[in-house]
């Protein structure tokens, strides 16, 4: 019996809590997981998973077994990774879940030097503004801007990404600056849906604003040309609007006001093993991104 494997099959099936799903993040057959699980029940004489028509659970013996198998799976993959350290072929599949705006700008920059160092990676991105199902779209590692992660996720934090709010000086010309956050419900904004609410630190006071434009749209690279494009105000991370603020393509507005900063965080599924290429795709995030990033002065 190929016992990493089944150990594999078995932490997956917990961690889950699904032989079909486990078999899809495996690239397994669904028959091949179930013989995996019965081969290891065999050999280790216990029961290790509960089964009904609906759900998949562990039994006593089999939580006490899944924290020895993580432990176990990890121990492989650090001796994995150890040797990739002397290996440039590091090899594998990476399935990546980006923003939009991150993964065509800052996160492509990075990709392409990791690409580079290691050739026989494959990456895919999935790119969405809306937060990836690591489960069910089968992603190693999500991209995230937020202040808290979800606490069933194991997440890494990159860096801090402050929020701008800009125009381009055609705005301005046709319709004036702000001297206050209030102000902004007179003027077209352009909403990254469905969030339409805009946040300001005022005397150290949180305040928020229901805004309202006629541009909406859930990309907020689309909001970024449309207010380069002189159609509105825009709340964008400072990743995406400094190169324009920096050109004088947008103007920064309130920059007395202070605007909720996010943090960037890479979340990956709740187990205690990755594959090296998934380990070293995050590092390689990490060692890149280490200086947060605020509005130009």
């Amino acid at each position: 019996m190929d016992k990493f494997s089944a150990l594999k099959s078995f932490v997956e099936v917990a961690n889950t809590g699904s032989y079909t799903q486990a078999a899809e993040q495996l690239n397994l057959s669904r028959v091949k997981v179930t013989r995996h699980i019965k081969l290891l029940e065999d050999w280790l004489k216990v029961r290790l998973l509960h089964r009904t028509t609906r759900r998949v659970s562990l039994t006593a013996p089999g939580q006490e077994l899944l924290i020895k198998c993580e432990h176990i799976l990890n121990e492989m993959t650090h001796l994995e990774s150890v040797a990739h350290t002397h290996n440039t072929e590091l090899v594998g599949d990476i399935r990546i879940a980006t923003p939009i705006g991150l993964g065509q700008n800052m996160l492509y920059d990075t990709l392409s030097e990791f690409t580079q160092r290691y050739p026989k990676v494959t990456v895919q991105l999935v790119m969405s503004d809306s937060n990836a199902q690591l489960v069910e779209e089968h992603i190693d590692v999500a991209l995230r801007y937020t202040s808290q992660p979800d606490d069933t996720l194991i997440a890494r934090k990159l860096m801090r990404i402050d929020s701008v709010l800009c125009c381009s000086s055609r705005y301005i010309e046709q319709h004036g600056l702000l001297t206050t956050p209030a102000q902004l419900l007179a003027h077209n904004c352009l909403i990254h849906f469905p969030q339409n609410t805009w946040s300001f630190i005022e005397h150290n006071q949180l305040s928020s604003i229901k805004v309202q434009g006629n541009i909406k749209a859930n990309d907020v690279t689309v909001l970024l040309k449309a207010c380069i494009d002189g159609l509105g105000i825009a709340y964008l991370p400072c990743d995406l609007a400094n190169k324009y603020l920096i050109s004088g393509e947008l103007s920064q507005l309130l920059p007395s006001i202070i605007l909720p900063s996010m943090s960037l965080w890479a979340v990956y599924l709740s187990r205690s093993y990755q594959r090296p290429a998934v380990r070293a795709f995050i590092d390689h995030l990490a060692q890149q991104w280490q200086t947060d990033i605020s509005a130009p002065k």
